[in-house]
């Protein structure tokens, strides 16, 4: 048995300070926002619901989802592990050989774990970076040149911290994709020589302007490799900035609670902020999540300003002195103006892209849609906070099949008009059996049942004491009010396009069983948790529109030499060590793509795929790592390509520019950049068969 991996960070998961002070504002080391009463599972399994009693829900649910192909009845733990060994040669214990084996779509021989200041990917696979930061993309726009970069360049080039990435299809250019990008945040000590923290300049300040937001490039395939590149100054190349025009749209639109002294109408907002992973629509445009859009606001000065994360002081990067609408005293509705998901048409480089207020308001990591059987959209959300909620939204259209102007049209209003859910789970172990260390329940699983509680319809609020426009703008607080359940930082969550099961990655909670906060529950097992965990979810009757859900948590992430850790049963002798799960997607074989960000054990950052059904359900394999100080995003899994976001590469602290802590992509003497890469088989064949 080879000892644990070590942890190696006092900040959350294994990020450096640095990271967390520009990514997100240092949340984690500030009071937590949710601060309601509302019960945890836990909680609700002691003081309201006997075994028995939770044993019959479970056992209506699992006959309801059994009509359904999501059905989360299975084996026990032990029985799992027995019916992934059979008929494959091995014994408890014996390490499968890589290579060949594995689930479909995984057949490679896994990464290990490693901090080399690179991106490693397995045996017989090659790579290239697809896109730097800077990288001119419109027309007119320089070569980039970090000693003369200005925020006019900025604004015609690839911006910084590229994180979600979409793949779309473009029509009669063969060989060519569109390729969409969110950049989440810019690190100012790793963009400028000399940066004064205290101090910014205005053309630093507007430089980072141009930097954040969303980039829109046709890529090239290379013939005889999967290798990508850009086709620069391509007519559908754009760029969307911090100063971009956005629009607001849906039931909140117009509400006095958005309206600034500069937009009296609450329609218009200049911007997109804090972009971090995203979804793509099945009518061909993307969804982005506008999620620690509180750090770049000073001066926060009310209750809903506190809930949101807002300081009351200056901001991190002082955008307050060069822009009076960052100053909530001066702007205190600004802020409302953020936390959405933006819709983006990346086939209309005219068009306006929408902020959806049907979709709610809160620190969005991702939102990917999924068709019930009449064709109406639903798109489940997680708020990426400590002790917050997931969500789901159910349109009320149907989407129109096609591509004529009529059906697209129409698609664009899908997300406007519906019922926005916020969830709530309870357990079916005795609240004594979830100790807080991550140990298995009597019944072998951490699993257990759920509700949708409704909160707004169009105009209708079900939340007693806030009108619709209310639940909309402040979300969080319609959550708090109807008692949804506190998770370990909900982040992206996905359907599968195969089975209809969502997964929800929960990337981890250090704070849980803390003094004065909530312990561990069914849903949340472990205190003091590190390496978060993913929960499964299949919707009632297999049907999106359900009220209700059960559940099971299908991985506990760590070591798999810790006995805290879960991989669906399958034998932990044989899977990859993995923390901190953040985006996920899914390849054609239904395997689950996981990226990680954080990693509490030592090693870098990395790409992991894992079976979810069969009897190799729970094999989870390394497919790739990242450099120093990186963190893994996108991902796009295409049958013979990966894309990853190499966000953030050098971001260690005591780095800067003059003192890189990576050398990556260029090598050594020039400055670091963040980029997109991709990833093939040398062979031509497709990924993992």
């Amino acid at each position: 048995m080879r000892n644990l991996l070590p942890f190696i960070s006092s900040h959350p998961g294994g990020r450096s300070a640095l990271t967390c002070r520009f990514r997100c504002g240092d949340a984690c080391f500030k009071e937590t926002p949710n601060n309601s009463d509302n019960e945890y599972a836990g909680d609700i399994i002691a003081g309201a619901v006997s075994r028995r009693s939770m044993m019959r829900a479970a056992a209506v649910v699992t006959v309801a989802t059994a009509a359904g192909t999501a059905a989360l009845t299975g084996p026990s733990a032990p029985q799992a592990e027995a019916a992934a060994l059979a008929g494959h040669g091995n014994k408890p214990g014996r390490p499968q050989k890589p290579g060949a084996s594995g689930a479909r779509g995984l057949r490679f021989s896994p990464v290990a774990p490693n901090k080399d200041d690179k991106v490693t990917v397995p045996d017989g696979y090659a790579q290239n970076v697809v896109i730097r930061w800077g990288e001119p993309i419109l027309r007119g726009a320089p070569a980039f040149d970090p000693d003369k970069q200005t925020a006019k360049a900025q604004a015609g080039q690839f911006g910084y911290n590229n994180d979600f990435l979409s793949l779309l299809p473009l029509r009669g250019e063969r060989g060519r994709q569109v390729m969409v990008a969110n950049h989440e945040y810019t690190d100012e000590i790793l963009m400028f020589r000399g940066y004064d923290p205290a101090n910014p300049t205005r053309e630093q300040v507007e430089i980072a302007w141009a930097a954040h937001g969303l980039s829109v490039v046709v890529v090239q395939e290379e013939h005889r490799t999967g290798k990508l590149g850009p086709v620069n100054r391509h007519p559908l190349n754009r760029r969307l900035t911090a100063t971009s025009e956005f629009r607001m749209t849906g039931p909140a639109a117009g509400s006095t609670l958005l309206r600034t002294s500069a937009d009296r109408t609450g329609r218009k907002v200049l911007g997109t902020l804090n972009n971090c992973a995203g979804g793509t629509t099945p009518w061909g445009t993307t969804l982005h999540g506008e999620e620690n859009f509180n750090q770049y606001f000073a001066n926060g000065t009310t209750a809903m300003h506190k809930r949101y994360g807002i300081g009351t002081s200056a901001s991190e990067r002082k955008w307050e002195r060069f822009d009076r609408r960052f100053d909530l005293a001066k702007e205190p509705n600004e802020a409302n103006r953020f936390g959405w998901v933006v819709e983006l048409d990346p086939y209309d480089p005219d068009s306006t892209p929408r902020k959806r207020t049907a979709l709610g308001r809160f620190k969005h990591e991702a939102a990917q849609p999924r068709l019930t059987s009449d064709g109406r959209p639903v798109v489940y959300m997680g708020d990426d906070e400590k002790f917050d909620y997931l969500y789901k939204f159910v349109s009320s259209k149907r989407m129109k099949k096609g591509n004529s102007r009529a059906a697209r049209e129409h698609n664009l209003t899908l997300l406007d008009e519906g019922t926005l859910y916020v969830a709530k789970l309870t357990g079916d172990s005795p609240v004594n059996e979830i100790d807080g260390t991550g140990k298995l329940p009597n019944d072998g699983e951490f699993d257990g049942s759920g509700v949708w509680i409704p909160l707004a319809t169009g105009t209708t609020s079900h939340v007693p004491g806030m009108t619709a426009e209310e639940v909309y703008v402040y979300t969080r607080l319609a959550g708090d009010k109807v008692g949804a359940t506190k998770m370990d930082r909900p982040e992206d969550v996905e359907p599968s396009p195969r089975t209809g099961r969502v997964y929800v990655a929960l990337t981890n909670n250090s704070d849980r069983g803390k003094e004065g906060k909530p312990g561990a529950d069914e849903a949340n097992p472990r205190n003091a948790n590190k390496h978060g965990q993913i929960l499964e979810l299949a919707e009632n009757w297999d049907d999106p529109t359900s009220d209700g859900f059960a559940w099971r948590l299908f991985l506990v992430a760590g070591d798999p030499d810790d006995p805290a850790t879960y991989f669906a049963g399958f034998p932990k002798s044989s899977v990859s060590p993995i923390s901190c799960p953040d985006n996920v997607a899914f390849d054609a074989h239904g395997n689950l793509w996981i990226s990680t960000d954080g990693n509490a054990l030592g090693s870098h950052d990395g790409l992991f795929g894992v079976a979810t059904h069969g009897d190799r359900r729970g094999e989870l394999k390394q497919f790739l790592t990242v450099p120093t100080g990186a963190e893994t995003c996108g991902p796009v899994i295409q049958d013979r390509r990966v894309l990853v976001a190499v966000q953030h590469p050098g971001e260690i602290d005591g780095a800067s520019v003059e003192k890189p802590a990576s050398v990556w992509p260029d090598g050594p003497g020039k400055i670091v950049r963040p980029s997109v890469v991709a990833v093939w088989r040398k062979d031509g064949r497709d990924i993992g068969v």
